[in-house]
């Protein structure tokens, strides 16, 4: 039986990293089967392209060549790594997947939902997450608790207005669409990764 596919979204400094950290260790504690990865990355070569894509010296990399990038590293990534542990009946988490070309190229790039969609058709008709968690918290408040952009990574240099632009992405694809459940960060990292295991078991996962 094929494994369930869980993604976990946000704007930069939602705090993913932390959240998946402490699931992992939840998950571990309870003795689950499970396969924990990222996006941009997750395989070899998905991480060599991860390289190319947030280097902060890659300022004159157009909006098309981003998406394609990230495209190209998720392929790599759905074939070489995802793809095999959910044929073997793997639980897997994944740290973004297509719905963050979505947001950030789709809405705050303005490329559109249709050109996302289209170089991104394999993931999307073969490999639909089972359930995605949005880490609902605003890029201003983010950014204020990480205490500012990363000043090595492209993305998060792009300033409040083109990240208000990705959340606004993100909150209308949420309304659209019932596999993509926001999660109430406003509160302590405990709290949040509180929430996160209601609604996984609630959604049957753990």
């Amino acid at each position: 039986m094929r494994g369930k596919f869980i993604t976990f979204e946000g704007c930069e400094g939602s705090g993913k990293s932390t959240q998946l950290r402490l699931l992992s260790e939840y998950l571990d504690k309870l003795g689950a089967e499970y396969v924990l990865t990222r996006e941009p990355g997750g395989s070899e070569i998905a991480e060599q392209i991860r390289k190319i894509i947030l280097n902060g010296k890659n300022t004159e990399m157009c909006d098309e060549c981003e998406a394609l990038l990230y495209a190209a590293a998720r392929v790599q990534h759905l074939k070489e790594k995802i793809a095999p542990a959910l044929e073997r009946g793997k639980l897997v988490i994944c740290d973004r997947f297509v719905d963050s070309s979505l947001a950030y190229q789709g809405y705050a790039r303005g490329l559109g939902a249709e050109y996302v969609a289209n170089i991104n058709s394999f993931a999307l008709e073969n490999f639909t997450p089972d359930l995605t968690l949005f880490l609902d918290i605003s890029p201003a408040e983010a950014f204020k608790r990480k205490h500012g952009a990363d000043p090595d990574d492209r993305i998060e240099q792009l300033g409040l207005d083109f990240h208000m632009k990705v959340y606004a992405g993100y909150k209308a694809l949420a309304e659209v669409n019932p596999r993509i459940c926001a999660v109430n960060c406003l509160g302590t990292k405990e709290e949040t990764q509180n929430n996160i295991r209601a609604l996984l078991k609630m959604k049957g996962v753990i």
